[in-house]
């Protein structure tokens, strides 16, 4: 089953926040950990791989922080999970030798396509624009 983790899906958050933010300003590890409740251990490891993988750049020292290394929308939502997930293929390689008919490999080749397709077609900025439009939930007593 595909299942993205809690790291893939904080590293997502992250970029988001980055990609709202103002493009050449580094954004500290700790505010990003206080905003969204994160230990600065576990974001920092989040936020290295990322990094590793050329999504964002660190800078260290009084104002340092984290950016995006490129426009929000010259990113894809299946670029920062593979950074942080590998293969997005639901299909593990050891179940391709032993569970093998035309119908069902089709199938899940086919099943493979249409997550790699979704996750290819929906940029950064596409989702930080969502972000940016959200005006709040009413609350009413």
């Amino acid at each position: 089953m595909l299942k993205i983790s809690t790291k893939g899906q904080y590293a997502l958050l992250i970029m988001t926040e980055l990609a709202e933010s103002e493009q050449d300003k580094f954004i500290p590890l700790k505010l990003l950990s206080h905003r969204h409740n994160l230990s600065t251990k576990y974001l920092e490891q989040i936020l290295i791989q990322l990094s590793k993988s050329g999504l964002v750049i660190g800078l260290r020292g009084n104002n340092g922080g984290y950016k995006l290394a490129k426009k929000a929308e010259d990113y894809t939502v299946g670029e920062i999970l593979r950074a942080m997930e590998g293969d997005l293929n639901p299909r593990s390689p050891s179940e391709s030798n032993t569970l093998s008919s035309v119908g069902n490999d089709d199938f899940w080749n086919e099943f493979n396509d249409v997550i790699n397709n979704f996750v290819d077609s929906n940029t950064l900025e596409h989702i930080a624009e969502k972000n940016r439009q959200f005006n709040g939930y009413d609350y009413f007593i």
